[in-house]
């Protein structure tokens, strides 16, 4: 038998229960939307978090302090941060950023919250890409004075004060009273949190009137040092620099007390986590397509069943067992292949409706690639080849005589 002619007959018996072959092909149309739609969507919000920290520059190291245990005092200071800046030492750093951050309770008038204020130094700004849309940022005046002023991200402003213009406005912050100086730029949520909802301030205020852990030297401890290096070729060397000057100051002669991570190391690490995320929700998605599978066998058995003395007949006039076998198998690769197709073409459609939608106060965002569909289909149409082979191997198994008395 031609392979033309096992096609033509395929589509002909398929096509004699058009209700069967509908709910049979059902199953693959949801779990093939489903993968695409659900991958879309994970890769969607893969690119847009990864594109946001990118937007902070690939430029950037983190230095911190090693984590002992709970509780540990940090072991870098404002001191340090500034040594970093050294041309001798380390001529490959442009700028440095401190941070040191905690969480308190903002009142505004009726309004309160609790959000991260973080302690940041006037270099802050371009360091870490925080462009200011109202009002000004913090200044050398303002951290060297520890005065209680504060630049607001754009979601705590309106949180706190509404549609009011909130430059100039008063607040309170742990009960001590400090006037909102800028308003920053939305720049949205990411990996490292929600940076519309942080509140920044002199630095120094936060260590001395916000924060209760004090270092017995009097120094000012730091959580983060942001350096900023000259260019992306002096990555490693830059990094050796920060770490003989830190060693140097902290007269340290075993391990390092303090790490060292680039952005790009970050990025790295988020892609292979989201990565993760993206295929565990298309493991799940692809359930439904190992449920459709099933059905398709179902399917097929009980089509053996009714066509039981049409098999026989055919044996009877000359059919080969490869013949009974290719006829079975193809029609459950039509049905899978088939329902590939049209569930593919619903999961792009389900991508491309979702994108830039608000469901939820989230925004989605999706990324629909070649590859998801084709390897979409590809597997709708070995599964149904699979879930095919047991129905069809027992159809061409049977004896012609027995087939012809099957009432």
């Amino acid at each position: 038998m031609s392979p033309l002619t096992v096609l033509i007959t395929a589509l002909s018996s398929l096509g004699s229960n058009k209700l069967r072959t509908g709910l049979a092909l059902l199953g693959i149309v949801i779990g093939v939307a489903a993968v695409i739609s659900t991958m879309a969507i994970g890769r969607g919000a893969q690119e847009v978090i990864t594109s946001r920290i990118q937007s902070l520059g690939t430029n950037l190291l983190f230095v911190r302090p090693e984590s002992t245990g709970q509780n540990t005092p940090s072991t870098l200071t404002l001191e340090d941060a500034s040594a970093l800046l050294d041309p001798v030492f380390s001529p490959s750093v442009a700028a440095v950023a401190p941070e040191l951050s905690t969480f308190v309770r903002l009142v505004a008038g009726r309004e309160n919250t609790f959000s991260q204020v973080v302690g940041v130094t006037p270099e802050y700004q371009f360091v870490r890409d925080y462009p200011v849309s109202s009002g000004q940022f913090i200044s050398a005046v303002h951290v060297q004075n520890v005065s209680e002023v504060a630049v607001l991200g754009s979601q705590i402003a309106e949180t706190l004060f509404g549609f009011r213009n909130p430059v100039g406005q008063n607040f309170r912050v742990n009960g001590r009273q400090f006037i909102v100086i800028g308003v920053l730029e939305s720049k949205g949520g990411t990996s490292l949190g929600n940076l519309d909802n942080q509140v920044l301030v002199p630095i120094t205020t936060v260590y001395y009137r916000l924060d209760s852990e004090r270092m017995s030297t009097g120094d000012v401890t730091v959580q983060t040092i942001n350096a900023q290096i000259r260019s992306l070729d002096e990555m490693d060397s830059s990094i050796q620099e920060i770490a003989t000057v830190l060693r140097l100051r902290h007269r340290l002669s075993g391990d390092d007390d303090f790490t060292i991570t680039s952005q790009q190391e970050t990025i790295e690490t988020l892609e292979e986590t989201t990565q993760t995320f993206v295929i565990f929700l298309a493991a799940i998605a692809g359930i439904s397509l190992l449920v459709g599978g099933i059905g398709i066998m179902n399917i097929m058995m009980v089509s053996v069943t009714e066509r039981t003395r049409e098999i026989g007949v055919r044996k009877a006039m000359g059919a080969k067992h490869r013949d009974i076998l290719y006829q079975f198998v193809s029609e459950a690769t039509l049905l899978s292949l088939g329902g590939g197709i049209v569930g593919a073409v619903l999961g792009v459609a389900v991508a491309m409706a979702l994108d830039g939608r608000s469901l939820g106060g989230q925004t989605f965002q999706t990324g629909v690639s070649g590859d998801i569909t084709l390897l979409a289909v590809t597997v709708a149409a070995v599964i149904g080849l699979f879930f095919g082979i047991y129905p069809a191997a027992r159809a061409a198994a049977l004896h012609p005589i027995d087939a012809l008395r099957y009432e």
